[in-house]
C-alpha cells in the first residue's frame, strides 16, 4: 500500500453528489462498505490476476451510508495491489467456475508489493487532481 499526498484528505461532500462526480472519472464505489465507511476505487493497471487500484477510503459522518443525503469525509488516498488466484482451488467446482459464480475469490494477496510504485503515484494523484478542486468537495476548516 501506498499513501498518496493529495488535497482530499478531510474533505467532505454529500454521497450522492460525490458517486456522480467520481463516476465521471471512472472512479466508483466499492463493494466492501459498510454502514459507517467505505471505498471509491479505479483500477489504475491490470495484468492478468493482479490489478493495481486506487482507493478513496471516507466515513460516514452524517446521515445513513449509501443514501444521497449522506455526508462523507474522505481518508487518505492509496495505491494497492490485489493479486487473485486466477486458477482453481482444490474446493472449486468445475461447474461454478464455467458458469462464472467463483469469481469472487478471495485475493492470493490484497496487498501485494507494487512494482513501478513512482508511475502509479503519479497517476493516481493526476487522476485526484482532475476532481478534488470540484465545487462539492468541502475542503476541511484550518
Amino acid at each position: 500500500m501506498i499513501e498518496l499526498k493529495t488535497t482530499m484528505p478531510g474533505k467532505k461532500a454529500l454521497f450522492g453528489d460525490a458517486c456522480k462526480v467520481l463516476e465521471e472519472h471512472g472512479v466508483i464505489i466499492g463493494g466492501n462498505w459498510d454502514f459507517d465507511r467505505g471505498n471509491f476505487d479505479t483500477i489504475l493497471n491490470q495484468d492478468g490476476g493482479e490489478s493495481v487500484y486506487l482507493r478513496l477510503p471516507f466515513d460516514v459522518v452524517d446521515g445513513v451510508m449509501d443514501e444521497d443525503s449522506a455526508m462523507i469525509s474522505f481518508g487518505t488516498p492509496f495505491i494497492i495491489k490485489h493479486v487473485v488466484n486466477i486458477g482453481l482451488d482444490d474446493d472449486d467446482s468445475p461447474v461454478l467456475a464455467a458458469a462464472g459464480l467463483d469469481q469472487f475469490q478471495t485475493p492470493q494477496d490484497k496487498d501485494a508489493p507494487i512494482v513501478y510504485d513512482e508511475k502509479w503515484v503519479h497517476e493516481g494523484q493526476d487522476l485526484i487532481a482532475r476532481f478534488s478542486d470540484h465545487p462539492i468537495f468541502i475542503a476541511p476548516l484550518v
